[in-house]
């Protein structure tokens, strides 16, 4: 009997990814068994690195060995990052084959304090990417405007991306444009386009937690009605965009000559308000040419009690409504998203520069 998370993918068509990296899943066999039960690919970023390496006595060792050998504790921190990656780059290996390479991958994210530097990012995301040098890593990026055009590159020169942090309509729009443009830039530089690979990660559960203060702000019986709706409703409408973009004859002439969708990836998937339940974010955003990145806890619990069925097109009028009602009330998701694009920039670097900060206190201990 499949398990909800290989029927959701063998029924539905969506792919579970495991949103979170350690060394000790890959020394024990936990990311081996997640596999086994239909985790199908993993994402990871600057604070779950952060989690894992100042979290645990697992990285002492090799951080060690690398700061002797004459790194700094930034450099050392790469190549701890790069290890992991590439162990379990090795576990999905096997499921990339015989996915035939659609799912099986492993995300790394760039240095997020790049990410308003688009000339840098493209630079270390070429790096990065070199480095690794594995059919089935994905590079992650921002998908800040400085980010959209060092998208499209690596897109062109046949790099498989993960567009992270979109939080609106209107940026997921551009981003796909950008994985479109890239793949018309190297089709017609006359380079094959089988092997090309991306996600854009479009960020759920924060922006209920936005909308739901401004709601309570708001609060009129009509406003918080809506407490909860608004993200779901934004994954719906960007599913249809999703469907727009990628049909008609712009995208035929790719897809003749062997090119992938980009398909939208649901991220921050856990419920941050206990007043909702533990799987809404995974159960309403189910369907076709998808994927879904999960916490070890949503994961868990989604295996458990999750519902397996077509969720994401289902009543796109109420997404349409509960939309245009939201700006009735005067809650404009254009500065929602900005601030939480921000935000989710700001995070990342903050957990970055913090983990360097105690990385750089562990070197001078050791000398």
């Amino acid at each position: 009997m499949n398990t909800p998370l290989q029927s959701v993918f063998s029924q539905q068509g969506q792919s579970p990814w495991l949103d979170n990296l350690q060394r000790g899943y890959l020394v024990h066999g936990t990311l081996r068994n997640l596999i086994a039960d239909g985790v199908r690919g993993l994402t990871s970023n600057p604070t779950i690195f952060q989690k894992a390496i100042q979290g645990s006595q697992d990285y002492d060792e090799q951080f060690a060995t690398e700061i002797e050998r004459g790194l700094t504790p930034e450099q050392a921190y790469w190549e701890m990052v790069v290890a992991d990656i590439n162990g379990a780059l090795d576990e999905f290996s096997e499921l990339y084959e015989s996915s035939a390479g659609v799912d099986g991958f492993v995300s790394v994210e760039v240095d997020p304090t790049l990410a308003h530097d688009g000339d840098a990012t493209l630079r270390a995301a070429r790096d990065l990417h070199n480095k690794i040098n594995r059919a089935n890593v994905m590079i992650k990026i921002p998908g800040t405007p400085e980010g959209l055009p060092a998208i499209r590159t690596m897109i062109a020169e046949g790099r498989s991306v993960n567009v992270t942090l979109i939080f609106s309509l209107q940026r997921y729009a551009e981003v796909m444009e950008a994985y479109v443009a890239g793949l018309e830039d190297r089709m017609n530089a006359g380079h094959p386009l089988r092997s090309v690979h991306s996600v854009a990660s479009f960020f759920i559960s924060r922006v209920d937690n936005e909308v739901d203060q401004l709601l309570d702000h708001i609060k009129s019986p009509e406003a918080l009605a809506l407490k909860g709706k608004a993200a779901i409703a934004q994954a719906k409408l960007a599913y249809e965009l999703f469907t727009q973009v990628f049909s008609g004859p712009r995208w035929q002439a790719l897809a003749n000559a062997g090119a992938h969708v980009q398909r939208p990836l649901w991220a921050s998937t856990s419920t941050k308000n206990p007043a909702y339940p533990d799987t809404l974010y995974v159960d309403e955003l189910i369907g076709p040419h998808t994927v879904n990145t999960l916490p070890d806890a949503t994961l868990s619990a989604f295996a458990h009690h999750g519902n397996v069925s077509r969720t994401i097109d289902a009543n796109i009028s109420e997404a349409h409504r509960i939309w245009e009602r939201l700006h009735s009330l005067g809650v404009d998701m254009t500065a929602v998203s900005t601030k939480l694009e921000q935000e989710g920039v700001s995070s990342f670097i903050k957990s970055f520069q913090e983990l360097l900060d105690a990385l750089r206190d562990k070197a001078a201990s050791l000398s």
